[in-house]
């Protein structure tokens, strides 16, 4: 027989698995090709049980993106610390990780499936998902020695993102894009990333 009663902490359990799983399904597949099938028949839930947990999808994605946050900063602590690295090498490896998330298990949203996220966030959510953003991008930098300033936090967050969207982007969503130069477009975007913050290192002392 079904359960029908669940404590809090079932519920809390529950809840934490579907954010769990989906973070694993979007950094493999991506936001549009992630379902609420596919998620719910991994945490063994039915698809209406789903929907007194989260409204939309779109919601669960936000919290996957949060679970995803204190991952991706352990990521680039874990890098930063290796003695086998240099502080814009481990920079250039995490941005690489980055850049191929799918093969890293870390979720980089296109363009569309920002916008399909960000038209279902109030106001309020949106304030405080970019908040969140540039707290992390700011522990990003500190990570790898550059002191973070709200300037350097908003040229971090946009070129680190930008490379991150055109790879994913490429050919689909910019046919006019050459595909067979995508990994070296990434690689110049990523050596060009980690050679402008190298002078912030060098001049923050």
């Amino acid at each position: 027989m079904p359960k029908v009663a669940y404590s809090e902490e079932d519920r809390e359990r529950i809840r934490q698995a579907l954010i769990a799983e989906g973070l694993r399904h979007m950094a493999r597949q991506g936001v549009q090709h992630t379902t609420v099938e596919q998620i719910c028949k991994a945490v063994g839930i039915s698809r209406a049980f789903f929907y007194s947990f989260f409204p939309t999808k779109e919601d669960l994605m936000v919290e996957a993106l949060y679970l995803q946050q204190p991952k991706i900063l352990a990521h680039a602590q874990a890098l930063a610390n290796d003695p086998a690295l240099s502080r814009s090498e481990a920079l250039r490896r995490f941005l690489t990780d980055c850049c191929y998330g799918e093969k890293n298990g870390i979720a980089v949203l296109t363009v569309e499936e920002q916008r399909l996220i960000f038209r279902r966030l109030s106001e309020e959510s949106a304030r405080v998902f970019r908040e969140k953003q540039a707290r992390l991008f700011g522990e990003l930098l500190e990570c790898f020695g550059i002191p973070a300033n709200r300037e350097r936090v908003a040229l971090f967050t946009n070129v680190s993102l930008a490379a991150m969207i055109v790879r994913r982007a490429i050919p689909d969503t910019l046919p006019l894009f050459v595909p067979e130069a995508a990994d070296q477009t990434v690689a110049f975007q990523i050596n060009a990333i980690v050679e402008g913050f190298e002078k912030f290192q060098k001049t923050s002392g």
